[in-house]
């Protein structure tokens, strides 16, 4: 069982007789198996009733953690062998086949994101798919030109190659701690992760993409609009030319930025090695038929996918329910 950490609580079960090694953070959980049959500890050890337990004996500091005493002095419900046994069969049949439709659709969930991403990379680096172009009134399949950028290969004929210091101006935003932003306020306070919070002053009006700058995920894109607060850990990109943001934005997402990052104390990204990045650069009215067909796209692949991380919640859910139940008495497996 995982005793320290986000996923504290969380438990596994060996299933040989060999010695194994286990490191800080995990208590091996040994069954004297003429009181406890193991897999009907490991079953209530996944209930509801038993997870309360641990979060309430949780002890708070830099994160939350369960000491081996306590663990010790929780308690389990012990039927009679023979009935630990039949739950332990009844639970083994039914989660079974909840955590086969659970795989199936988290695999299905892994499949809209690699379309997603497919569909965005593609698009920014090759242009509308030809019904798409023609529908916005674009050439359909444009003839194809070698881009000079080896992780690019051909762009369309008539797409430019520009640097980013040729388009952008980049430059870090302003210092503020974490303890000067508050949970509400007037103006969005973004980092280099994202939004952080809120703060009484803004530095930026306006919509523009932000670059992190410092941190293991440096080098990751966000946007901001209207009035916010940009801080030192994110790089803000001033456009010199018109661009579309969001076809902007995308196009660094699939870029990669973080490949360029430096390791000092903490990763960061130098400004100075992504302004001499190249880059592909369509009309701006092209760059808005692109973001246009990017967001409805993907606001189909999102709610698609939505929808199945919903159905893995309430499957969840239920399974959890379902332990619950069988190891505490509430469902008499004896006659299932």
């Amino acid at each position: 069982m995982v005793k320290s950490g986000a996923t504290t609580g969380r438990v596994a079960m060996v299933l040989d007789n060999r010695d194994f090694n286990i490191w800080s953070p995990l208590a091996a959980i040994r069954c004297a198996e003429s009181k406890v049959q193991p897999r009907f500890l490991f079953f209530y050890l996944q209930s509801k009733e038993f997870q309360t337990g641990v979060e309430l004996s949780w002890s708070f500091g830099t994160q939350q953690n369960i000491g081996m005493g306590v663990i010790g002095n929780l308690k389990a419900p012990l039927p009679s062998i023979p009935e630990q046994q039949a739950i332990a069969d009844f639970l083994d049949e039914r989660t079974g086949k909840l955590d086969g439709l659970l795989g199936k659709k988290r695999e299905l969930i892994r499949k809209l994101k690699e379309k997603r991403s497919a569909l965005i990379s593609r698009t920014v680096t090759k242009g509308l798919p030809p019904e798409a172009a023609a529908k916005a009134g674009l050439t359909p399949n444009p003839k194809l030109k070698p881009s000079g950028i080896p992780w690019l290969g051909d762009v369309p004929e008539h797409w430019e190659i520009k640097k980013l210091s040729y388009l952008t101006r980049m430059q870090s935003g302003d210092t503020i701690t974490s303890l000067e932003f508050s949970d509400d306020g007037n103006y969005p306070v973004f980092g280099g992760n994202g939004h952080r919070g809120y703060y009484s002053e803004f530095t930026h009006d306006g919509d523009f993409v932000l670059i992190g700058r410092q941190g293991a995920l440096c080098g990751n894109i966000n946007y901001a609009s209207g009035r916010f607060w940009a801080s030192e850990h994110a790089i803000v990109v001033r456009p010199i030319f018109a661009l579309a943001s969001f076809w902007f934005g995308e196009l660094l997402r699939v870029m990669n930025l973080n490949q360029y990052s430096v390791s000092a104390a903490q990763p960061g990204v130098s400004v100075e090695a992504i302004k001499a990045l190249k880059v592909p650069f369509p009309t701006y009215t092209e760059q808005n038929a692109i973001a246009d067909f990017l967001k409805k796209e993907t606001a189909k692949l999102d709610r698609m996918t939505q929808k199945v991380e919903t159905a893995i919640e309430k499957l969840t859910e239920y399974r959890t329910a379902l332990i619950t139940a069988a190891v505490t008495g509430k469902i008499d497996v004896r006659v299932s």
